[in-house]
Protein backbone atom coordinates (compact mmCIF):
# COMPACT_ATOMS: atom_id res chain seq x y z
CA UNK A 1 0.00 0.00 0.00
CA UNK A 2 1.52 3.38 -0.86
CA UNK A 3 1.67 6.11 1.58
CA UNK A 4 -0.18 9.47 1.40
CA UNK A 5 2.18 11.95 0.72
CA UNK A 6 4.22 13.56 3.51
CA UNK A 7 3.06 16.85 4.48
CA UNK A 8 4.95 19.74 3.74
CA UNK A 9 3.89 23.33 2.33
CA UNK A 10 3.08 23.78 -1.02
CA UNK A 11 4.81 27.10 -3.25
CA UNK A 12 2.55 30.00 -4.15
CA UNK A 13 2.98 30.47 -7.86
CA UNK A 14 5.15 33.53 -7.78
CA UNK A 15 7.18 31.83 -5.11
CA UNK A 16 7.65 28.80 -7.65
CA UNK A 17 8.65 31.19 -10.29
CA UNK A 18 11.49 32.85 -8.26
CA UNK A 19 12.65 29.63 -6.97
CA UNK A 20 13.24 28.61 -10.82
CA UNK A 21 14.77 32.14 -11.81
CA UNK A 22 17.08 31.30 -8.81
CA UNK A 23 18.11 28.20 -9.61
CA UNK A 24 18.45 28.27 -13.81
CA UNK A 25 20.81 31.18 -13.28
CA UNK A 26 24.63 31.30 -13.40
CA UNK A 27 26.77 29.66 -10.56
CA UNK A 28 23.67 28.69 -8.72
CA UNK A 29 23.53 24.91 -7.33
CA UNK A 30 21.77 23.33 -4.49
CA UNK A 31 23.72 24.42 -1.69
CA UNK A 32 24.39 28.05 -2.82
CA UNK A 33 20.23 28.17 -3.97
CA UNK A 34 20.52 27.48 0.42
CA UNK A 35 22.90 29.52 1.87
CA UNK A 36 21.60 32.61 -0.52
CA UNK A 37 17.97 31.76 0.90
CA UNK A 38 19.53 32.11 3.99
CA UNK A 39 21.30 35.35 3.69
CA UNK A 40 18.55 37.04 2.17
CA UNK A 41 15.26 35.93 3.51
CA UNK A 42 14.00 34.84 0.14
CA UNK A 43 14.67 33.73 -3.83
CA UNK A 44 13.56 37.22 -4.93
CA UNK A 45 15.51 39.36 -2.93
CA UNK A 46 18.47 36.68 -3.47
CA UNK A 47 18.03 37.44 -7.05
CA UNK A 48 18.04 41.20 -6.58
CA UNK A 49 21.18 40.30 -4.31
CA UNK A 50 23.14 38.20 -6.96
CA UNK A 51 24.90 41.13 -9.47
CA UNK A 52 26.28 42.97 -5.78
CA UNK A 53 27.48 39.26 -4.37
CA UNK A 54 29.18 37.96 -8.13
CA UNK A 55 31.40 41.28 -8.00
CA UNK A 56 32.24 41.22 -4.26
CA UNK A 57 33.68 37.82 -5.29
CA UNK A 58 35.50 38.80 -8.20
CA UNK A 59 33.42 38.16 -11.33
CA UNK A 60 35.35 39.84 -14.18
CA UNK A 61 31.51 39.24 -15.77
CA UNK A 62 27.79 40.13 -15.03
CA UNK A 63 26.40 37.54 -13.77
CA UNK A 64 23.23 36.06 -16.23
CA UNK A 65 20.07 36.19 -13.77
CA UNK A 66 17.16 33.50 -15.64
CA UNK A 67 14.67 36.38 -16.91
CA UNK A 68 10.29 35.79 -15.90
CA UNK A 69 9.66 35.19 -19.65
CA UNK A 70 12.12 32.03 -19.35
CA UNK A 71 11.00 30.26 -16.54
CA UNK A 72 7.47 31.31 -17.16
CA UNK A 73 7.74 29.24 -20.51
CA UNK A 74 9.49 26.20 -18.64
CA UNK A 75 6.55 25.96 -16.27
CA UNK A 76 4.11 26.39 -19.31
CA UNK A 77 6.38 23.14 -21.05
CA UNK A 78 6.32 21.35 -18.11
CA UNK A 79 3.06 21.47 -17.73
CA UNK A 80 2.52 21.03 -21.79
CA UNK A 81 4.36 18.04 -21.10
CA UNK A 82 2.18 16.39 -18.67
CA UNK A 83 5.04 16.92 -15.99
CA UNK A 84 5.15 18.43 -12.71
CA UNK A 85 7.89 20.89 -10.67
CA UNK A 86 7.90 20.13 -7.45
CA UNK A 87 9.83 22.32 -4.42
CA UNK A 88 12.08 20.51 -1.55
CA UNK A 89 8.84 21.20 0.99
CA UNK A 90 6.53 20.32 -0.89
CA UNK A 91 3.88 17.19 -0.26
CA UNK A 92 5.00 15.02 -3.41
CA UNK A 93 9.03 15.32 -3.01
CA UNK A 94 10.66 12.51 -2.21
CA UNK A 95 11.23 12.01 1.29
CA UNK A 96 14.40 10.72 1.40
CA UNK A 97 15.88 12.93 -1.05
CA UNK A 98 15.25 15.61 1.54
CA UNK A 99 17.50 14.37 3.76
CA UNK A 100 20.76 14.51 1.75
CA UNK A 101 23.50 16.91 1.49
CA UNK A 102 22.63 19.06 -1.03
CA UNK A 103 19.32 18.24 -2.55
CA UNK A 104 18.04 19.68 -5.45
CA UNK A 105 15.57 22.37 -4.62
CA UNK A 106 13.75 21.74 -7.47
CA UNK A 107 12.90 18.86 -9.20
CA UNK A 108 10.73 17.88 -12.16
CA UNK A 109 8.85 14.70 -12.19
CA UNK A 110 6.53 12.49 -14.68
CA UNK A 111 4.33 9.80 -13.88
CA UNK A 112 3.01 8.51 -10.72
CA UNK A 113 3.70 10.79 -8.23
CA UNK A 114 3.04 8.57 -5.33
CA UNK A 115 5.83 6.56 -6.08
CA UNK A 116 7.60 9.41 -4.63
CA UNK A 117 6.70 8.39 -0.99
CA UNK A 118 7.23 4.97 0.22
CA UNK A 119 10.70 3.12 0.77
CA UNK A 120 12.69 3.14 -2.64
CA UNK A 121 15.69 0.23 -3.11
CA UNK A 122 18.17 1.57 -5.96
CA UNK A 123 19.43 -0.95 -8.32
CA UNK A 124 22.33 -0.78 -10.56
CA UNK A 125 24.78 -2.21 -12.58
CA UNK A 126 27.18 -2.74 -16.40
CA UNK A 127 25.43 -1.23 -19.25
CA UNK A 128 27.24 -4.16 -20.92
CA UNK A 129 25.60 -6.88 -18.88
CA UNK A 130 25.89 -10.65 -18.67
CA UNK A 131 22.99 -12.45 -19.32
CA UNK A 132 23.03 -14.18 -15.58
CA UNK A 133 23.77 -10.45 -14.39
CA UNK A 134 20.64 -9.14 -16.11
CA UNK A 135 18.59 -12.14 -14.56
CA UNK A 136 19.66 -11.83 -10.97
CA UNK A 137 18.84 -7.83 -11.25
CA UNK A 138 15.32 -8.74 -12.26
CA UNK A 139 14.86 -11.18 -10.03
CA UNK A 140 15.47 -8.65 -7.12
CA UNK A 141 13.68 -5.83 -8.46
CA UNK A 142 10.64 -8.09 -8.47
CA UNK A 143 10.91 -9.64 -4.82
CA UNK A 144 12.32 -6.76 -3.46
CA UNK A 145 9.32 -4.46 -5.28
CA UNK A 146 6.81 -7.16 -4.67
CA UNK A 147 7.78 -6.44 -0.37
CA UNK A 148 6.87 -2.57 -0.34
CA UNK A 149 9.75 -0.92 -2.01
CA UNK A 150 10.13 1.30 -5.32
CA UNK A 151 12.82 0.59 -7.41
CA UNK A 152 15.16 3.25 -8.47
CA UNK A 153 17.61 2.86 -11.41
CA UNK A 154 18.62 5.14 -14.14
CA UNK A 155 17.37 3.83 -17.26
CA UNK A 156 20.62 2.70 -18.70
CA UNK A 157 20.61 0.07 -20.96
CA UNK A 158 21.64 -3.25 -19.35
CA UNK A 159 20.87 -3.74 -15.82
CA UNK A 160 19.20 -0.44 -15.12
CA UNK A 161 16.72 -1.77 -18.25
CA UNK A 162 16.04 -5.19 -16.62
CA UNK A 163 15.58 -3.84 -13.21
CA UNK A 164 13.14 -1.57 -14.49
CA UNK A 165 11.23 -4.01 -16.56
CA UNK A 166 10.80 -6.06 -13.58
CA UNK A 167 9.45 -4.05 -10.63
CA UNK A 168 7.09 -2.99 -13.87
CA UNK A 169 5.57 -6.24 -14.91
CA UNK A 170 5.64 -8.57 -11.38
CA UNK A 171 2.06 -8.47 -9.54
CA UNK A 172 1.66 -6.83 -7.00
CA UNK A 173 4.45 -4.88 -7.34
CA UNK A 174 5.25 -1.51 -5.80
CA UNK A 175 6.97 -0.21 -9.85
CA UNK A 176 9.54 1.69 -10.51
CA UNK A 177 11.68 4.75 -10.52
CA UNK A 178 13.87 6.43 -13.12
CA UNK A 179 16.16 9.24 -12.52
CA UNK A 180 17.59 10.92 -15.50
CA UNK A 181 20.53 13.04 -16.36
CA UNK A 182 18.55 15.35 -18.92
CA UNK A 183 15.72 17.04 -19.14
CA UNK A 184 12.03 15.26 -18.00
CA UNK A 185 11.53 15.60 -22.12
CA UNK A 186 15.34 13.67 -22.85
CA UNK A 187 15.40 10.33 -21.78
CA UNK A 188 19.10 8.61 -22.87
CA UNK A 189 19.55 6.31 -24.18
CA UNK A 190 17.52 6.94 -27.40
CA UNK A 191 16.78 3.33 -27.67
CA UNK A 192 14.98 2.74 -23.85
CA UNK A 193 12.19 5.73 -25.20
CA UNK A 194 9.49 2.74 -25.20
CA UNK A 195 10.55 1.92 -21.64
CA UNK A 196 10.41 5.45 -20.48
CA UNK A 197 6.95 6.04 -22.17
CA UNK A 198 5.92 3.00 -19.73
CA UNK A 199 7.23 4.36 -16.83
CA UNK A 200 5.68 7.47 -17.53
CA UNK A 201 2.31 6.03 -18.22
CA UNK A 202 1.27 4.81 -14.66
CA UNK A 203 3.15 2.50 -12.84
CA UNK A 204 6.43 4.08 -12.61
CA UNK A 205 7.80 7.93 -11.98
CA UNK A 206 10.14 9.67 -14.02
CA UNK A 207 12.54 12.21 -11.64
CA UNK A 208 15.40 15.01 -12.85
CA UNK A 209 17.16 18.07 -11.40
CA UNK A 210 17.95 19.42 -14.93
CA UNK A 211 15.95 21.86 -17.13
CA UNK A 212 13.52 20.94 -20.01
CA UNK A 213 15.01 20.41 -22.84
CA UNK A 214 18.60 19.91 -21.90
CA UNK A 215 20.44 17.06 -23.22
CA UNK A 216 22.44 15.13 -21.17
CA UNK A 217 26.57 15.30 -21.28
CA UNK A 218 29.00 13.00 -19.83
CA UNK A 219 29.29 15.35 -16.92
CA UNK A 220 25.24 14.97 -15.83
CA UNK A 221 25.38 11.57 -15.36
CA UNK A 222 27.06 11.87 -12.03
CA UNK A 223 23.81 13.90 -11.04
CA UNK A 224 21.57 11.14 -11.65
CA UNK A 225 23.51 8.86 -9.69
CA UNK A 226 23.20 11.33 -6.94
CA UNK A 227 19.54 11.62 -7.50
CA UNK A 228 19.67 7.41 -7.43
CA UNK A 229 21.36 7.20 -4.15
CA UNK A 230 19.32 10.07 -2.57
CA UNK A 231 16.17 8.31 -2.93
CA UNK A 232 16.77 5.01 -2.24
CA UNK A 233 17.53 3.71 1.36
CA UNK A 234 19.46 0.82 0.22
CA UNK A 235 21.65 0.78 -3.18
CA UNK A 236 22.23 -2.67 -4.84
CA UNK A 237 25.51 -3.06 -7.42
CA UNK A 238 24.74 -6.02 -9.48
CA UNK A 239 27.72 -5.80 -11.64
CA UNK A 240 30.31 -3.32 -12.39
CA UNK A 241 33.62 -2.89 -13.24
CA UNK A 242 36.51 -1.05 -11.35
CA UNK A 243 35.85 2.14 -12.74
CA UNK A 244 32.41 2.62 -13.58
CA UNK A 245 29.35 4.79 -13.16
CA UNK A 246 27.27 2.43 -10.56
CA UNK A 247 30.37 2.55 -8.21
CA UNK A 248 30.07 6.31 -8.30
CA UNK A 249 26.28 5.75 -7.19
CA UNK A 250 28.05 3.61 -4.33
CA UNK A 251 30.10 5.70 -3.42
CA UNK A 252 27.20 8.30 -3.25
CA UNK A 253 24.91 6.39 -1.13
CA UNK A 254 27.54 5.69 1.51
CA UNK A 255 28.04 9.71 1.91
CA UNK A 256 24.28 10.02 2.45
CA UNK A 257 24.39 6.99 5.44
CA UNK A 258 22.61 4.31 3.15
CA UNK A 259 23.23 0.77 2.90
CA UNK A 260 25.17 -0.59 0.18
CA UNK A 261 25.22 -4.14 -0.98
CA UNK A 262 27.30 -5.66 -3.64
CA UNK A 263 26.63 -9.04 -5.60
CA UNK A 264 29.94 -11.10 -5.59
CA UNK A 265 31.24 -12.32 -8.96
CA UNK A 266 33.98 -14.57 -10.59
CA UNK A 267 37.58 -12.22 -10.11
CA UNK A 268 37.94 -13.53 -13.77
CA UNK A 269 35.09 -11.13 -14.95
CA UNK A 270 36.06 -7.47 -15.57
CA UNK A 271 32.59 -6.72 -14.68
CA UNK A 272 32.59 -8.21 -11.08
CA UNK A 273 35.79 -6.41 -10.45
CA UNK A 274 33.93 -3.26 -9.18
CA UNK A 275 31.53 -5.08 -7.22
CA UNK A 276 34.34 -7.48 -5.66
CA UNK A 277 36.13 -4.41 -4.06
CA UNK A 278 32.80 -3.20 -2.81
CA UNK A 279 32.85 -5.93 -0.82
CA UNK A 280 35.99 -5.90 0.54
CA UNK A 281 35.25 -2.18 1.51
CA UNK A 282 32.26 -2.98 3.53
CA UNK A 283 29.14 -3.44 1.12
CA UNK A 284 26.81 -5.81 2.23
CA UNK A 285 27.58 -9.35 0.05
CA UNK A 286 24.21 -9.94 -1.50
CA UNK A 287 22.85 -13.72 -2.69
CA UNK A 288 19.19 -13.20 -2.97
CA UNK A 289 16.76 -10.44 -2.29
CA UNK A 290 16.49 -11.46 1.23
CA UNK A 291 19.98 -10.05 2.22
CA UNK A 292 18.20 -6.47 1.22
CA UNK A 293 15.31 -6.88 2.65
CA UNK A 294 16.66 -8.24 5.77
CA UNK A 295 19.00 -6.00 6.43
CA UNK A 296 16.60 -2.54 5.56
CA UNK A 297 13.94 -3.92 7.51
CA UNK A 298 14.96 -1.90 10.65
CA UNK A 299 15.21 1.18 9.09
CA UNK A 300 12.63 1.16 6.40
CA UNK A 301 10.22 2.33 8.90
CA UNK A 302 11.89 4.97 10.35
CA UNK A 303 10.07 8.43 9.73
CA UNK A 304 11.62 10.27 6.59
CA UNK A 305 9.31 13.74 6.86
CA UNK A 306 12.37 14.95 8.57
CA UNK A 307 15.37 16.41 6.39
CA UNK A 308 16.12 19.91 4.62
CA UNK A 309 13.30 22.36 4.28
CA UNK A 310 14.41 25.53 2.55
CA UNK A 311 11.46 28.09 4.27
CA UNK A 312 11.05 31.94 3.16
CA UNK A 313 10.35 34.52 5.59
CA UNK A 314 8.69 38.13 5.06
CA UNK A 315 10.19 39.52 8.12
CA UNK A 316 13.16 42.20 7.31
CA UNK A 317 16.34 40.42 7.88
CA UNK A 318 18.88 42.14 10.14
CA UNK A 319 21.12 44.25 8.18
CA UNK A 320 24.79 43.24 8.20
CA UNK A 321 27.91 44.71 6.76
CA UNK A 322 29.59 42.79 3.86
CA UNK A 323 32.93 41.34 4.92
CA UNK A 324 35.73 44.26 4.58
CA UNK A 325 38.68 43.66 2.11
CA UNK A 326 41.28 42.52 4.43
CA UNK A 327 38.54 39.39 5.57
CA UNK A 328 38.01 38.75 2.39
CA UNK A 329 41.75 38.50 1.86
CA UNK A 330 42.31 35.93 4.43
CA UNK A 331 39.70 33.91 3.91
CA UNK A 332 40.81 34.20 0.30
CA UNK A 333 43.98 33.13 1.17
CA UNK A 334 43.23 29.68 2.89
CA UNK A 335 41.96 28.39 0.08
CA UNK A 336 43.41 26.17 -2.53
CA UNK A 337 42.85 24.52 -5.21
CA UNK A 338 42.61 21.21 -2.81
CA UNK A 339 39.33 20.79 -1.12
CA UNK A 340 39.33 22.07 3.03
CA UNK A 341 36.56 21.83 5.33
CA UNK A 342 34.70 24.52 5.79
CA UNK A 343 34.81 24.34 9.43
CA UNK A 344 38.45 24.02 9.01
CA UNK A 345 38.43 27.62 7.44
CA UNK A 346 36.51 29.48 10.09
CA UNK A 347 38.61 28.39 12.75
CA UNK A 348 42.04 28.95 11.18
CA UNK A 349 40.97 32.32 10.04
CA UNK A 350 38.99 33.26 13.59
CA UNK A 351 36.11 34.85 11.70
CA UNK A 352 32.83 34.51 12.53
CA UNK A 353 30.87 31.17 10.73
CA UNK A 354 28.02 34.35 8.85
CA UNK A 355 31.41 35.65 7.62
CA UNK A 356 32.96 32.96 6.01
CA UNK A 357 30.21 31.68 4.36
CA UNK A 358 29.23 34.97 2.98
CA UNK A 359 32.68 34.88 1.40
CA UNK A 360 32.45 31.33 -0.06
CA UNK A 361 28.64 32.40 -0.90
CA UNK A 362 30.42 35.76 -3.02
CA UNK A 363 33.49 33.11 -4.80
CA UNK A 364 30.86 30.98 -5.52
CA UNK A 365 28.22 33.07 -7.70
CA UNK A 366 31.63 34.84 -9.02
CA UNK A 367 32.30 31.26 -10.74
CA UNK A 368 35.61 30.61 -8.05
CA UNK A 369 34.66 27.89 -5.82
CA UNK A 370 33.73 24.51 -6.03
CA UNK A 371 31.75 22.88 -3.52
CA UNK A 372 32.26 19.13 -2.52
CA UNK A 373 30.48 16.52 -0.43
CA UNK A 374 30.69 16.64 3.00
CA UNK A 375 30.81 20.41 3.47
CA UNK A 376 34.27 20.70 2.01
CA UNK A 377 34.83 23.48 -0.78
CA UNK A 378 37.85 24.69 -3.14
CA UNK A 379 39.50 27.32 -5.35
CA UNK A 380 39.06 27.26 -8.86
CA UNK A 381 42.24 28.15 -10.32
CA UNK A 382 42.51 30.95 -12.91
CA UNK A 383 44.46 29.06 -16.26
Amino acid sequence: MIDEPSRGVKLTERQRLSWLRLIRSDNVGPATFRELINNCGSAERAIEMLPELSQRGGSSRKIRIASFSEVELELEQIERFGAKLIGIGEPDYPPALRQIEGAPPLITVKGNLKLAQPPSVGIVGSRNASITGRKFAAALAASISQSGYSIISGLARGLDAAAHHASLNVSAGMGTIAALAGGIDKPYPPENLDLYNEICAGRGLAITEMPLGWKPIARDFPRRNRLIAGVSLGLVVVEAAQRSGSLISARRASDFGRLVFAVPGSPLDPRAGGTNELIKEGAILTTGPDDVLDALAPISRIEQNNGTIIEETDDDLPDFEPPDNNARAIILNALSATPVEIDDIIRHTGYPAQTVYLVLLELDLAGRLQRHSGGFVSLILET
